[in-house]
């Protein structure tokens, strides 16, 4: 399917095509076209198989060599897949794919920024050529830069592992899921508490599908320094520690906080 997919790709992407005026857009909408349906294709196929790791990553490969990774893509994908994991909460394969596009979101943004402080000093050091340095790339970047809060994002899976470890309880993966979103929280730049966070709330979500809505989730949010501190995480175990009836919750949660004292070192 991928070698397919590369011939196709190649096909949509030949001068000839691009030079015929208004046929021009045509390739980009087929491409378009092409990673929506394969990206169903992968998600019929992890339906059917628990753990389908060749499923998931596929659509890594479908999204690194079609989707390129943009900002806007891994924000439709964290949303498009929320349900599914929500409705396979032993399958750790789904919330590894999660894992992959949260960091990835980390590492394009990190980037994105990157070119913009470049690009900064180089119309400070040359004023009179600011509009011909700055290229198509760093405007585009810009614009990804300002509309991503990654703080609100870390938050919000936390969140939904939060819910899901209440609703569900006796998971290990939905714990090994929080162990990595922490783990992102504070490897990530723009999480710390002087990060300037933007409100990008106006993500298309299926409410009906999921049980909640952006409005529930940001009336229930904590202060952000708050929610990704250790202090938010400690109070959750020692909740389900003291409210759980089930040995395995309980094993889990003690497990989770012996990694935090690990890692966090307090």
């Amino acid at each position: 399917r991928r070698w397919v997919l590369q011939q196709l790709i190649q096909e949509n992407s030949l001068p000839s095509l691009v030079t015929k005026g208004s046929l021009g857009a045509a390739p980009v909408e087929r491409i378009h076209r092409l990673v929506q349906e394969e990206m169903n294709v992968c998600s019929e196929a992890a339906g059917r198989y628990p753990s389908n790791y060749n499923a998931w990553s596929h659509r890594i490969w479908v999204l690194q060599h079609l989707g390129k990774l943009t900002v806007k893509v891994l924000l439709d994908e964290l949303s498009s897949t929320k349900y599914w994991v929500s409705m396979h909460v032993s399958d750790h394969s789904g919330f590894h794919y999660r894992q992959f596009l949260l960091k990835s979101l980390i590492g394009r943004t990190v980037t994105d920024n990157n070119v913009l402080v470049q690009n900064q000093m180089v119309n400070e050091q040359n004023p009179s050529l600011q509009k011909e340095q700055e290229s198509a790339e760093a405007e585009a970047a810009r614009v990804e830069e300002q509309s991503v809060d990654l703080p609100s994002h870390l938050e919000e899976e936390l969140e939904l592992c939060t819910e899901l470890i209440d609703t569900y309880p006796g998971h290990e993966t939905l714990w090994c899921h929080s162990d990595e979103t922490l783990n992102n929280s504070h490897h990530s730049p723009a999480a710390s508490p002087m990060a300037q966070a933007m409100d990008v709330d106006g993500l298309n979500e299926s409410s009906s599908k999921q049980g909640y809505t952006q409005e529930t989730k940001r009336l229930k949010r904590a202060p952000m320094q708050d929610f990704l501190g250790p202090e938010m995480e400690y109070r959750f175990i020692d909740k389900v520690l003291s409210t759980c009836r089930d040995a395995d919750q309980a094993r889990f949660a003690t497990a989770y906080r012996k990694w935090l004292v690990t890692f966090l070192g307090q």
